[in-house]
């Protein structure tokens, strides 16, 4: 766990773990919240999404109050949200701001989200924080909350997700065995009179080799 008060909890979500059962009924987060309810009559309910294979911070809201005012930050595009990824290749600049709208299509073998001029409006800031030979290490921040959205804007610019077997494969990535996207940080302000609450999630262990490899140094 890495915050908790009255109204929310921020825990570190572990990669390859769903949040919701799904149609199979495996193994999700949500049927671990029962544990989380310190004192409270309910358990807490997701505030927002993370996809299975993305690590990191993942906001609960506690008791109705709690979820329906993080529900309105959220859709308001309040809330800060701070990704890393390290990426195949690089991005044309070292910095830059992707505004690709995104569409969802379903076929025969499942769906996938597309940029197309009919889609929903999506927004995803970029920059370079460090390289190494064939790979970069971006910090992301989406300013809409579109699903899938930072696998297809990096995509989108050329340099997808490594371990993204969705949207990078039809790039040629060889593939590490997980996805390289993890959220980092998450700056909610649910308290008017007060900065906002802030959270930060250390790199899964999965992602610390590539990291270090574009300069990342752990903090002793």
């Amino acid at each position: 766990m890495l915050y908790r008060d009255a109204l929310m909890i921020v825990i570190d979500k572990p990669a390859g773990l769903p949040v919701h059962a799904g149609p199979g009924r495996g193994p999700n987060l949500e049927a671990l919240f029962g544990a989380l309810t310190f004192g409270l009559a309910s358990p807490p309910a997701l505030a927002h999404r993370l996809d299975r294979d993305t690590s990191g911070c993942l906001v609960l809201g506690r008791q109705r109050k709690g979820l329906a005012k993080l529900g309105r930050l959220f859709q308001a595009g309040l809330v800060e949200k701070i990704y890393w990824a390290v990426v195949a290749g690089a991005p044309p600049e070292d910095a830059g701001r992707v505004e690709q709208p995104l569409k969802k299509i379903v076929r025969k073998d499942g769906w996938r989200m597309i940029v197309d001029p009919s889609g929903q409006k999506a927004a995803t800031e970029y920059r370079v924080l460090g390289r190494a030979a064939g790979m970069t290490w971006l910090e992301l921040k989406p300013r809409t909350g579109r699903t899938h959205q930072i696998r297809v804007h990096c995509a989108w610019l050329g340099c997808p997700v490594l371990g993204d077997d969705q949207y990078g494969h039809a790039a040629g990535v060889s593939r590490p065995d997980r996805l390289q996207l993890h959220a980092r940080a998450i700056a909610v302000p649910i308290y008017p009179s007060k900065p906002p609450v802030s959270a930060e999630a250390p790199p899964p262990p999965h992602m610390t080799d590539a990291l270090k490899a574009c300069g990342w140094r752990e903090q002793t």
